[in-house]
């Protein structure tokens, strides 16, 4: 036999079939398709604030008791755990909603994966967003001219350099991460079994944009629905949630430093710490488990060598 026929295409072994009720992953060039149900999407979001308000008053009332003034001027530390517990019950409402009818839910589910077209196509998907949200947020607002938002002088940046630096690792790293969970990779999700992708992006937009009322100025809210719109989109063409993640940590980063009337080194800084942040929480949630590692995909078709 010559040389080319000694090489044979060998089959490797066939995938094992899920167990019954394991969810199937499916094509990761595009956001995971569920069977969850659309109205658990606005379930999951009142379900959220409910639970951090209720967080927020076990909080509050100690603080209160031992003369904290809550009602006033709450200190920034408070407005911080308050906001941080917040973002906590948003993830618990999106993941206990996954788990109605005792469902298993993986971490694949939420998007959380690497993009299906590789990171170099997702970080461009990322780059065109930010882009076409900070020239339609200029533009907005040289029509509208908002007044400026007020959420970091709670948060007490300018009380204190550990303050600042809570609030910026809040804002810039835990928020991101909390508001993808819930609204795309849960919300936006289960929405999509309602009327499919466009009407699902433009209802958990326009949510994302009202969930922001009690922090930005009211011009501020319709730029905000159209970045959860966008974030929607890039969510579901990324295949990720991470993309998301990303854009969201970038934007956030770019306005607080922006508030904060830092320079262009002072805001790039930010920018690298908040990814390194996201990064690190990623690596921790994948050590503890909360994260599965990337699955394998079995090939059919191996090339070998026969001797």
């Amino acid at each position: 036999m010559g040389a080319a026929e000694n090489r044979l295409a060998v089959p490797g072994p066939p995938a094992p079939p899920s167990p019954p009720g394991e969810p199937v992953e499916g094509d990761t060039s595009r956001s995971p398709d569920t069977d969850w149900i659309w109205w658990t999407a606005p379930l999951a979001l009142v379900a959220g604030i409910v639970l951090a308000s209720v967080a927020a008053l076990v909080i509050d009332i100690p603080a209160a008791a031992f003369g904290v003034n809550v009602t006033e001027h709450t200190p920034g530390g408070l407005v911080i755990a308050d906001t941080f517990v917040q973002d906590v019950a948003f993830v618990v409402a999106a993941v206990y909603c996954a788990k109605l009818g005792h469902k298993a839910v993986r971490s694949w589910q939420f998007g959380l994966r690497p993009p299906g077209q590789g990171w170099v196509h997702a970080g461009l998907m990322v780059l065109a967003l930010i882009i076409a949200f900070i020239a339609l947020d200029a533009l907005w607002g040289e029509i509208l001219h908002p007044t400026k938002e007020k959420l970091l002088e709670t948060l007490g940046t300018k009380e204190s350099k550990s303050l600042l630096v809570l609030s910026a690792a809040l804002t810039c790293v835990i928020a991101p991460i909390a508001e993808e969970m819930l609204f795309r990779g849960y919300m936006f999700t289960a929405m999509r079994n309602w009327r499919g992708t466009l009407p699902a992006a433009l209802v958990v937009g326009l949510l994302f944009g009202a969930v922001h009322a009690t922090s930005a100025p009211a011009a501020d809210l319709v730029p905000l629905g159209a970045l959860g719109f966008g974030l929607c989109l890039l969510y579901r063409y990324s295949g990720s949630l991470y993309p998301g993640i990303g854009a969201h940590a970038l934007n956030n980063s770019i306005a607080f430093a922006s508030l904060e009337g830092w320079n262009v080194g002072q805001g790039a800084l930010l920018i690298v710490c908040a990814i390194a942040g996201l990064w690190l929480v990623a690596m921790a949630f994948k050590r503890v488990g909360l994260i599965a590692p990337a699955a394998e995909v079995p090939r059919l078709g191996r090339v070998g060598s026969q001797r």
